[in-house]
């Protein structure tokens, strides 16, 4: 698209402007309608819906649609799906993740032929509720070597106008286990963006080797680190420190992510405490997939100043055949989980599926969209933040760079 074709003005978009008081407590959220000009992919001008502008650019009337940041899904796994072939239910994993482990040694080159088409079907969802930065965690095994990464790859290729996309070279079978340090560094020379990794302690027997393996790549090649951890309690908990000992070691901070981190779900409160201090202080993130049955403590970590984002996980694969690809959805269920249901709460558990971007602060203060912004954004059915959340709003439209990637304007 030309830069002419991207420049426009939309009219009549409810934005939030602050919160509504009794007695000092937040009883509702106020909006107003507003006009928005689009160009060179950023919001350029925002102005109170009071009157049509004079225009020779087209426009494009949103009638009352509530404008929210779009949604970050920042764990998923498009490379190996179901999705989009016919139904299937997975296995009960006798030996948990190793019975998985040895399900790929079969399953990963029968789905090879539909890797890329089926990362596109997700892709597909993914943005359509909204969804337009995602990281994916793509296999790097012996079992396939890099062929899942060029699948998804030339997947990812065809939607670089609708989403921002990056790729963590993850061995899924082991680092160590599976011999695929080599496969790793070759796969980031080869476009992923992180290093993986996967419990070190329990997959891979030997938790220092591993984590220093997986630091090492991130350092040779300028990468961030994004692992998956699903080791219990005091395991897993060793493994954090050990990891944000090496963190600090290379001035990693603001750098590394760790996936699901189970073991904060075995602890006690005082021990989470303690882990989250460290971690905020080196900027290790948390993204979760909100587990219905093993939740960590989402907003005991956010408190404690620990970055945490949501991801989708599974999409219909043979580790679990749930997965909705709606992170809004994904939102609504950690309010629940953890009974945010207040006005300010239900509003601010946006912020974990739009990397902390919320329309108003914690103090209700008009925080997003500013002129500047990136103009990254979904419209939907529904009248503030809050109802969008506890609802799970219609998505009527969807916005990359100002380009309308999915629905109608």
């Amino acid at each position: 698209m030309n830069e002419q074709s991207t420049s426009y003005w939309l009219l009549h978009v409810r934005l939030e402007t602050g919160y509504r008081y009794k007695d000092g407590i937040v009883t509702g959220t106020e909006t107003g309608l507003f006009h928005m000009k689009i160009e060179n992919g950023a919001f350029s001008e925002i102005r109170p819906a009071d009157a049509v502008p004079e225009t020779a650019l087209p426009v494009r009337d949103v009638k009352g649609g509530l404008m929210l940041p779009s949604f970050r899904d920042m764990h998923i796994h498009l490379d190996k799906t179901y999705y989009g072939g016919p139904w299937k239910a997975p296995t009960r994993p006798a030996n948990g993740v190793f019975s998985r482990i040895e399900e790929e040694q079969r399953l990963l080159p029968e789905l090879l032929p539909t890797a890329k088409e089926r990362a596109e079907g997700l892709l597909d969802l993914l943005i359509g509720y909204g969804s337009t930065h995602i990281r994916s965690h793509c296999n790097v095994d012996p079992v396939v070597g890099l062929r899942n990464l060029e699948a998804t790859q030339q997947a990812v290729d065809g939607y670089r106008e609708k989403a921002f996309v990056e790729i963590v070279a993850f061995p899924q079978h082991g680092l160590l286990r599976s011999q695929s340090v080599s496969l790793v560094r070759e796969a980031l020379r080869n476009g992923a963006a992180l290093v993986g990794g996967l419990d070190p302690a329990t997959v891979d027997d030997d938790m220092e080797k591993s984590l220093n393996a997986m630091m090492e790549l991130a350092v040779e090649a300028n990468a961030g680190i994004d692992m998956h951890l699903h080791e219990p309690s005091h395991i897993g908990l060793n493994t954090f420190k050990v990891l944000a000992d090496l963190v600090e070691d290379a001035g990693w901070n603001g750098r590394v992510t760790l996936s699901h981190a189970l073991a904060l779900a075995d602890v006690s409160s005082s021990e989470v405490d303690e882990v989250a201090a460290r971690l905020a202080n080196l900027g290790i993130s948390i993204t979760s997939s909100v587990p219905l049955g093993r939740t960590i403590p989402i907003p005991q970590l956010h408190r404690q100043g620990v970055g945490v984002s949501l991801g989708q996980d599974s999409i219909m694969d043979h580790w679990s055949p749930f997965g909705k690809g709606d992170n809004l959805d994904k939102a609504g269920t950690l309010a629940e989980r953890f009974h945010l249901m207040d006005e300010r709460s239900l509003g601010q558990t946006l912020g974990f599926i739009t990397g902390g971007v919320t329309p108003l602060d914690r103090d209700g203060q008009y925080a997003w969209p500013k002129v500047g912004d990136a103009a990254h954004a979904v419209i939907v059915e529904a009248s503030c933040s809050a109802e969008a959340v506890a609802r799970r709003s219609q998505r009527r439209a969807v916005l990359y760079r100002g380009i309308p990637v999915h629905g109608t304007l």
